[in-house]
């Protein structure tokens, strides 16, 4: 990662091409592929209750903040999210929390890495986005969507879910705080490794540069 200016990108017949049309087909493309990697989710047995997944829907939204700005990355998970309230029976619930979560961590990373676009700052970004994004899903799974689930699922089941793996816990509370927030961060830091080692030859591709 290093520093990028572009205002527009040139086409192969040598004439300039405004960054933002790339920037809408880029987005879509992105988007799209988020939607679709929100499918391909799989528990972690033993770690967390099965009825949480995790997934890489995050990634796309990453490299899109990296490579065109924060709001870019915002945007691509609120069309991920509003095109999976399509297909979800979530009453639109798990999706408002996905993206209020998923904005906060890519707006976040990719605005310090806007601000000094090298690695270090890319890095230093996706820590600190994946951090808030741990903090945050504390009151968004308390407060909004868990009592939503419990009307699906009685919250003692929920809870003996998590007791089952950690016997100590008390509360649906102490379950949040010992498993979903270091759950959500590690889930974030993935995303961040994995766009540390393809956002370098993707960049030229996605900007128009190849």
């Amino acid at each position: 990662m290093s520093n990028e200016k572009n205002t527009n990108v040139t086409n192969q017949n040598g004439s300039k091409k405004p960054l933002n049309v790339r920037l809408l087909a880029v987005t879509g493309m992105l988007s799209a592929l988020a939607f679709v990697l929100q499918y391909l989710e799989f528990p972690i047995p033993m770690l967390i209750p099965s009825f949480i997944k995790f997934d890489f829907s995050d990634l796309p939204a990453l490299i899109g903040s990296f490579a065109f700005g924060p709001l870019t990355g915002v945007v691509v998970e609120l069309v991920k999210n509003l095109l999976h309230c399509m297909v979800s029976q979530s009453a639109t619930v798990g999706e408002l929390s996905n993206f209020i979560l998923g904005a906060a961590f890519t707006f976040t990373a990719g605005a310090i890495y806007k601000a000094k676009k090298t690695k270090k700052a890319a890095i230093i970004g996706g820590l600190v986005g994946s951090l808030i994004m741990g903090i945050i899903s504390l009151p968004s799974n308390y407060f909004v969507v868990y009592p939503f689930y419990y009307n699906f699922m009685p919250e003692e089941a929920v809870f003996g879910m998590y007791k089952a793996i950690a016997p100590f816990v008390q509360n649906m509370l102490q379950c949040l705080i010992v498993f979903n927030i270091p759950f959500t961060i590690f889930k974030g830091l993935l995303s961040v490794l994995i766009t540390m080692f393809i956002y370098k030859p993707l960049s030229p591709i996605l900007k128009g540069r190849h």
